[in-house]
C-alpha cells in the first residue's frame, strides 16, 4: 500500500511538471495541446466517469492520466522536462490547483449523454 501512495505522489509531481511544460517556449505546440489536456482532466474536480462506478470509476484515472503523461514525455524535450520536473518538486507542498473549466467541459458532457439517454428513451417509447 505505501508504494502505491509513493505511485500517486509521484504521478501527481509529473502531472504538475507537464503543467508547467505546457507553458514552456520551447515545448511543440501538439505537446502543449496535449499536456493541457491531460493536467486539465487531472486537475479536474470531476471526472469523465463517477468514481462512485465500482470499477471503472477508478479505472479511467488509472489509464487515462498515466498513459496522457507518458505519451507527453515522449514529446517534451528531456532538458525542458527536467527543468520543469524540478520546479513541479518545489511546489508540491502547495496542494493541487482545480481546473473549473475542465470541470465545466466534463459537465457539458455528461449532460450532453444525458440529453442523447433521454431522446432515445424517447424514441424507444414511441414504438
Amino acid at each position: 500500500m505505501q508504494s502505491l501512495k509513493q505511485f500517486a505522489r509521484k504521478l501527481k509531481k509529473e502531472t504538475y511538471a507537464i503543467y508547467l511544460a505546457s507553458q514552456h517556449p520551447k515545448v511543440p505546440w501538439y505537446a502543449r495541446l496535449l499536456a493541457a489536456g491531460v493536467v486539465a482532466y487531472a486537475f479536474s474536480p470531476i471526472d469523465l466517469i463517477p468514481d462512485m462506478i465500482p470499477v471503472l470509476g477508478a479505472l479511467d484515472d488509472l489509464l487515462i492520466v498515466p498513459v496522457g503523461i507518458w505519451l507527453v514525455l515522449k514529446m517534451i524535450p528531456p532538458e525542458v522536462f527536467a527543468e520543469c520536473r524540478e520546479k513541479a518538486e518545489a511546489a508540491t507542498r502547495e496542494g493541487k490547483p482545480a481546473n473549473w473549466v475542465a470541470a465545466g467541459v466534463i459537465v457539458a458532457i455528461w449532460l450532453f449523454l444525458g440529453i442523447l439517454g433521454v431522446i432515445w428513451r424517447g424514441r424507444i417509447l414511441k414504438r
